[in-house]
């Protein structure tokens, strides 16, 4: 098997110096605050960080391809860098402390492109989530003092645990009721939205989470996490993987149940 350790050191410092641009700026009285054509806020600090990880990646790994969320896809290859400078834009321009910043390797393979490392930068809550294939995921301040990361191993839909990010998204793609039954038939939900609540489904102190519409950038890097701690990552059509254009994480035992719900049509 493939060792991806140097890969995800590298993914560290290049989280690194996110975290150091993206601190810099949160709550900042001047941040510049732009809105892209397809209405989603960007700032100043999106931009800067993105800049700064694709700088790095040129220097380390000048051979690898990379895709990012504010400057498209850069070069070809087997090998691809997948970075969201900020995820959770929303949260971070209104002094939200719930954002990150993701960033994933991908390799070409028998079934695509598949995220092999995983790092999950969220700073301002003082956190970091990682995964490499093959060795599994952790949280911790290092790769040195880390703790292991597994699901959960809750069985049963009465007693479990759901988060999302909100209704709304839903509604739009007419899943709203078997999202609401879903919901119904659950012990407890919550809408922490964005990175986290894949996080938490891999810590195992959420059971399953799901979104409606995503970008690669906002899955890759959450989906090797997650699937590294034990648990199962897939589109809404059941397909593994960060490749559906929406997102389904759990912790393997309740998938079915949670994917026969969503995809429930009003």
């Amino acid at each position: 098997m493939a060792d991806y350790h140097d890969d995800l050191r590298l993914a560290h410092v290049l989280a690194d110096a996110a975290d150091a641009a993206t601190m810099d700026r949160f709550k900042a009285l001047d941040l510049k605050v732009e809105t892209k054509p397809d209405m989603t806020p960007v700032s100043e600090a999106d931009k800067a960080a993105e800049e700064l990880i694709r700088a790095q990646l040129k220097r380390a790994r000048p051979r690898d391809a990379i895709l990012g969320e504010e400057y498209g896809v850069e070069g070809t290859g087997p090998r691809r860098w997948v970075v969201d400078p900020i995820d959770g834009t929303k949260n971070y321009v209104r002094g939200v402390p719930v954002w990150a910043t993701l960033i994933a390797l991908m390799e070409a393979g028998d079934t695509g492109f598949q995220p092999v490392v995983g790092v999950v930068s969220a700073p301002a809550l003082g956190r970091r989530w990682w995964a490499a294939k093959g060795a599994g995921a952790y949280t911790g301040r290092s790769l040195t003092s880390a703790t292991r990361l597994q699901v959960s191993k809750v069985a049963e839909l009465g007693d479990a645990s759901f988060a999302y990010s909100s209704l709304s998204g839903w509604e739009e793609r007419g899943r709203l009721d078997g999202f609401l039954d879903l919901t119904r038939a659950c012990w407890r939900t919550r809408a922490y939205g964005d990175f986290w609540p894949y996080m938490m489904v891999a810590e195992g102190a959420v059971d399953f989470c799901a979104e409606p519409e995503l970008s690669l950038w906002d899955m890759a890097a959450t989906a090797i996490v997650v699937q590294e701690a034990g648990g199962t990552f897939t589109g809404l059509d059941g397909r593994h993987g960060p490749h559906s254009g929406n997102a389904a994480a759990s912790n393997g035992l309740l998938h079915g149940e949670l994917l026969s719900y969503l995809n429930q049509k009003n």
